[in-house]
């Protein structure tokens, strides 16, 4: 039997995902279940287009079901009280300098559950964060990216 991925999150991140769960399973299933029940009551429902797209939906949200479920099962939660400022760890908040364009970026370190690059969380499997990972202030790491290779200094790492 293989041995299931541990999913690292933060305590913010824990709570996200089970208020997805909750509003999965509380909300979202109530309203596809009507709305296949809307459906059949259209009539036939082997050319009924809405028919198929609430059991399309039923099924998406079914399956987002297990794999929060199976996410939450496998969860290790990193407490900011537990976050080392000494080194880049996950959980961190980390001030970076771009060393070839000058800009400086500050990134917190999340597990790949809650990346969102958007809002500068990035995933401890991502080029840059492996990069960061175990590395102390003032270190300078190069990472290969999509666009080519990037040299960031550490600035700062803080608890976010």
């Amino acid at each position: 039997m293989m041995k299931e991925r541990e999913v690292i999150l933060t305590t913010e991140g824990l709570r996200r995902l089970e208020g997805e769960l909750e509003i999965l399973k509380s909300v979202r299933r109530r309203e596809v279940a009507e709305r296949i029940k809307q459906a059949i009551e259209f009539g036939d429902i082997t050319e009924n287009s809405e028919f198929e797209d609430a059991k399309n939906e039923q099924a998406f949200v079914e399956g987002r079901i297990l794999t929060l479920e199976k996410m939450l099962r496998h969860a290790r939660i990193i407490d900011a009280a537990d976050i080392e400022t000494g080194v880049v760890s996950v959980g961190s908040a980390v001030l970076v300098k771009d060393l070839i364009d000058g800009t400086e970026h500050r990134y917190t370190i999340v597990g790949s559950a809650e990346a969102d690059p958007g809002a500068m969380k990035i995933s401890n499997e991502s080029p840059v964060g492996k990069a960061l990972l175990g590395q102390p202030k003032g270190a300078v790491v190069d990472v290969e990216i999509p666009d080519g290779r990037i040299s960031l200094m550490i600035l700062d790492i803080t608890k976010p």
